[in-house]
């Protein structure tokens, strides 16, 4: 997402959530009194789709909603659609809406990709096949998801691993490995550790190998 992008998103997002809940069902009165007082709004909640109508369960609109989503952090297409869809929202909305986010610049499947591949990467120590399965999870394109795992090189894959390794290992002794049957425990223990991450069998057998020769 640019930083224009972001600004735009900042600035529609508080906005929306400085506004007061709407009014409960009640007397005319009592309604009237809880209405909210719409100050001037911002840029980007200004270019909100017409006609937008409410969530009969929250009275909130697609476009509100989407930007409340927005604020917690970035999401893909499939991700948004799906989650206010969930709302109650028409397909009509939810089109509509998600035509102007993306003209807005405020949702990006290549930049999402691309920011997810490489924070659960550096953050998480995820390896290409997990991340690889949550892209998909979140609904991105494979050919979009390749292109941002295309980031993630084999070196950088199994330097990552490896400190994933050397986490583990710290605490391991020659000692602890010193038995067959141990060293065969723990070799299982760490290749599974690395496997649920997301690492090839391959590269995780062969950095485990390694690591307990290391020990010895």
């Amino acid at each position: 997402m640019d930083p224009h992008a972001i600004d735009r998103l900042r600035s529609a997002t508080e906005e929306i959530v400085a506004r007061p809940r709407p009014a409960v069902a009640g007397s005319g009165r009592e309604a009237a009194s809880r209405a909210p007082h719409r100050g001037p709004q911002s840029a980007a909640a200004s270019e909100a789709p017409a006609g937008r109508s409410s969530s009969a369960s929250s009275g909130a609109s697609p476009w509100d909603s989407a930007l409340r989503l927005l604020g917690v952090r970035a999401r893909s297409h499939a991700e948004l659609r799906t989650r206010l869809l969930d709302k109650d929202f028409s397909p009509a909305q939810v089109e509509e809406t998600l035509a102007r986010l993306t003209e807005m610049g405020l949702i990006d499947d290549a930049e999402f990709a691309r920011q997810w591949v490489e924070s659960r990467h550096r953050n998480n120590g995820r390896g290409r096949i997990a991340l690889r399965n949550e892209l998909r999870g979140k609904g991105v394109d494979p050919a979009v998801a390749e292109s941002a795992l295309a980031l993630v090189g084999d070196d950088d894959e199994r330097d990552r691993a490896a400190d994933l390794l050397d986490r583990k290992t710290a605490s391991l002794s020659a000692a602890d490995i010193a038995d067959r049957a141990d060293r065969d425990k723990h070799t299982r223990r760490l290749v599974a550790m690395l496997a649920r991450r997301g690492y090839p069998a391959n590269v995780a057998f062969d950095l485990v190998r390694s690591a307990l020769d290391d020990l010895v």
